[in-house]
């Protein structure tokens, strides 16, 4: 017998036998099946709808209590409560992307009937039922997203630079605190603070667009600090003091070497900061008002947004009802897209300036 033979009685549970890679998958069916069945006759016996939710739960619980059991029998404890966990895990996967697919799927649905040539090309100026469409609305998103970007990525870098290069003491705990309670604000606030704001130096009632791009960047500032100062941090100091070792001054340190490592992941944080502002709309609703004309003035009149066109096609009604659900809904998608497509850019800007690790 060999060293690492093992005593009679003893198992190794690490070389005990296996399922076969299908074995999980034809549990899970026969488990859906059998809980369907059962929710099927339960509901034939009370004449009441058949539940798709109650007989996929039930079908998660069977096949938890199966394939743990089964497991147990063949491969052992290690193994069973390895698959318990991952079923756990998948099963926590899923429920949390079951409302978001479930949201994608809607808005595709409704909002596929107006989204045509017409609906981005034209404006609700003059129109009470049907066509007409959002152009005003996206130009209006566009200018007011894109101007708040302007203001708060050059504020929100250099204070994240200033945090992590130079901040020491008080004044730098002070603006951490700040920046915290500004992360949590709610959307409402930034809106009254810009209509405030507004109002001392054109009079109460003004609405413009410039006023909702100030008020974007109030929620906008801080999501770039943090973003920016994580990324900052992520910088090794071993390239700090490599550049300080030949002389390199600090500004140019951080111009040369600290911001273009950080590159990627900063840009990453920007797109996203972006795309949480761009479907605000109570201080929008508040200080840039609505309206149904093109206005491509940031300084003058009110000034559209597709998340405030949403709103208002749904609250407000017309005679045709319909019309007006199928353009919220249209709105909605094209909201949809222009994030996913931040995303998008988000994670090209930021594999194209990723460092390059290879030779």
């Amino acid at each position: 017998m060999t060293a690492t033979a093992l005593q009679p009685g003893i198992a190794n549970t690490l070389t005990q036998g296996q399922l076969h890679p299908r074995t999980p998958w034809v549990i899970l069916g026969l488990s859906f099946a059998a809980a369907g069945g059962i929710v099927s006759l339960i509901t034939s016996a009370t004449a009441s709808e058949f539940s798709l939710v109650g007989a996929a739960a039930l079908g998660v619980l069977f096949y938890l209590v199966s394939i743990v059991v089964i497991s147990r029998l063949v491969e052992g404890s290690r193994k069973a409560t390895d698959r318990f966990v991952t079923a756990l895990v998948t099963g926590a996967f899923l429920i949390a992307m079951a409302p978001l697919v479930s949201l994608l799927v809607t808005v595709v649905v409704n909002g596929s009937a107006r989204f045509d040539i017409e609906f981005f090309s034209s404006s609700m100026r003059n129109v009470v039922g049907e066509g007409g469409g959002a152009a005003h609305a996206i130009v209006g998103t566009l200018l007011m997203t894109g101007t708040a970007a302007i203001i708060s990525i050059p504020i929100g870098l250099f204070t994240a630079i200033y945090l992590v290069e130079y901040g020491r003491g008080p004044l730098a705990r002070a603006i951490t605190f700040f920046v915290d309670v500004m992360t949590g604000i709610p959307s409402i606030v930034a809106g009254l603070f810009a209509f405030a704001l507004f109002a001392l130096f054109f009079g109460p009632g003004v609405r413009m667009g410039f006023a909702g791009a100030v008020a974007l960047s109030v929620l906008m500032i801080p999501v770039v600090v943090r973003s920016c100062e994580e990324m900052l941090r992520v910088v090794p100091n071993e390239l700090r003091e490599a550049s300080f070792a030949l002389g390199v001054p600090k500004w140019l340190t951080i111009l040369n070497v600290v911001l273009p490592t950080s590159a990627a992941g900063i840009a990453t944080g920007i797109m996203l900061s972006i795309a949480r502002v761009i479907g605000e709309t109570a201080p929008l609703l508040i200080v840039a008002g609505f309206t149904a004309s093109m206005n491509y003035n940031l300084f003058a009149d009110r000034m559209q947004s597709l998340p405030v066109f949403v709103f208002t096609s749904y609250a407000n009604q017309g005679v045709d009802t319909q019309a007006y659900l199928d353009r919220a809904w249209a709105g909605a998608l094209t909201l949809i897209l222009i994030v996913m497509l931040l995303n998008l850019v988000a994670r090209i800007i930021a594999r194209a300036f990723a460092p390059k690790l290879g030779r």
